[in-house]
Parts: C-alpha cells; sequence; structure tokens
C-alpha cells in the first residue's frame, strides 16, 4: 500500500493471510512503490511498515519449501535485496510486528527503526541451515558491532524491543498502539525542516562510506560540497543560510530526479 500525507510516503507490506511473507510479488510491489516515491515530487520521507501485527516475518514458507527441496534460490533477473538504498530520501522502519529474514534486510537498509514493543526480530539463518544472506555478515557488524551480530546470527534468537535498542539494532522503541505514528511523526519532522537534496546527498555518503576508505570518503565529500555550495546551482543552499539569517523555517524546493548526487555504494548490485 502506498499513502501520502504531509510529505511523508508510507509503504505497508501486505500479504494477507502469510503474515506479510516475502514472495516475488511483494518484493515486485515494493520496488514499484520504491520507485515511484523516488520521483514522487510530494514525498520527501518515506516510512516502510507492515499490515497487521507482522512487518515481515522472511521469504513465503512455500516458496522456501521450493527452494530447499532443489528449485534453488533464483536471483537472475531480480534486483539487489539493498535496492532501498538507490532511493535519495531518508527511509525509515517502522517494525509493527515479527520481522526475520529477508524481513530484517529490509528494516536494516532503512535509515532509522522505531520498533514496537510486542515486535520481534530474528536472523532464522542458523535454523534453517542456511548462511547469512544478503551481504547480512557484512552490514549487521557494521551497525552493531561482531560480537552482537554473531550472536544473533549463530542463535537465531527472536530479539525483543529493549534489547534491540540496548545493541543498537533499533534506536527507537514505541508502545505497539502509538509506534507508526511516532515513526510517521518523526519523517514529518524531516519532510518540513531538513533540505531533501542534502538528506539525500547524506543518504548516499553514508551508506556509500561503508564501502570507502577515509581518503575516498573526503574525495566524494569535496567532489559533493564543490556542486551544493553554489547558491545559484543549489537553491537550498541559499534558502537554508537566509533561513538562518531570518530566524525563520526553511522553504526548501522537491529533490529533482536528475540531482547530482554521490555515488551509490558497491553493494547495492544483485
Amino acid at each position: 500500500h502506498y499513502d501520502v500525507v504531509d510529505g511523508v510516503c508510507t509503504i505497508t507490506l501486505d500479504n494477507p493471510g502469510r503474515h506479510n511473507a516475502w514472495n516475488h510479488d511483494m518484493e515486485s510491489q515494493y520496488w514499484a512503490a520504491l520507485d515511484r516515491a523516488a520521483a514522487d515530487r510530494d514525498v520527501r520521507a518515506i516510512v516502510l511498515t507492515g499490515a497487521g501485527t507482522s512487518f515481515c516475518p522472511g521469504l513465503d514458507s512455500k516458496r522456501l519449501q521450493g527452494v530447499a527441496g532443489g528449485g534453488g534460490l533464483v536471483l537472475a533477473g531480480r534486483r539487489s535485496q539493498h535496492y532501498a538504498l538507490t532511493i535519495p530520501k531518508p527511509m525509515i522502519a517502522a517494525i509493527n510486528g515479527a520481522c526475520a529474514g529477508i524481513g530484517i534486510v529490509q528494516a536494516l537498509v532503512c535509515d532509522i527503526r522505531f520498533m514496537a514493543r510486542g515486535a520481534r526480530i530474528s536472523t532464522a539463518y542458523a535454523k534453517l541451515g542456511i548462511p547469512a544472506e544478503y551481504g547480512l555478515s557484512w552490514l549487521l557488524p557494521k551497525l552493531i558491532g561482531v560480537e552482537h551480530a554473531l550472536d544473533l546470527l549463530y542463535t537465531a534468537k527472536r530479539v525483543e524491543a529493549d534489547e534491540a535498542l540496548r545493541i543498537g539494532l533499533v534506536s527507537r522503541v514505541c508502545d505497539d498502539e502509538t509506534m507508526l505514528a511516532e515513526a510517521q511523526a518523526y519523517a514529518r519532522l524531516l519532510a518540513a525542516g531538513s533540505s531533501p537534496i542534502a538528506m539525500a546527498a547524506m543518504r548516499r555518503q553514508v551508506w556509500g562510506d561503508l564501502s570507502r576508505d577515509y581518503t575516498a570518503a573526503n574525495e566524494v565529500w569535496l567532489q559533493t560540497m564543490v556542486r551544493m555550495n553554489v547558491a545559484t546551482d543549489n537553491p537550498d543552499f541559499g534558502e537554508g543560510v537566509a533561513a538562518l539569517v531570518e530566524k525563520r523555517p526553511p522553504n526548501f524546493v522537491a529533490l529533482e530526479p536528475d540531482a547530482a548526487l554521490p555515488p551509490l555504494p558497491a553493494f547495492v548490485e544483485q
């Protein structure tokens, strides 16, 4: 589901009767929703959540049986599970319930994570006899450290909200009834007060710098700054300075589809 209010697009995963389990139809519809949000001038921030009481518990067990039965994992012709990182707008995960497997991958490639107290997160892989999927063995230690990452991977335990907050897996824990509204309120703050092009550049910088050394990161920063610190080329720069001097809220322009942004991180490819 795709819904836009006050500059915030809420995308809701919904696989009725399957607790929002991931399948190819959901995948293609989710990528299409992300493409739509990226091109939508009315959208300045994106919230990802699940319908009902689940976020996404991973691959649909019907599909999983086919993979285990000899069909294997089909990647040809599919976009990377990190495709969300190509979207030049901030993404907030609102984890409302069960989140595992591909579901945790999608939550982790969002920038900020809100979690309902009643939700649970699990990597799941150790209990299925498979390795960490989709680069999770690379991404998870960068977000929460090696020891916490291996603990979650080895045990495939269900992580409750308080532990997820303690180890840095999420940054906000909210009551079940208010979690989505709080995530949307945060997204509205970004939509109303932060420059779309600045957020797009920062998103590319931070995620891309995970794959770059210090020198390369500074080269990317300098190249980006040269393009963005000229008010005639970047209206948000002039508007931000004017708003600061005049002590008023800024009125930033929508992100242009051809905006010059830092390069994408290498790991967005399949």
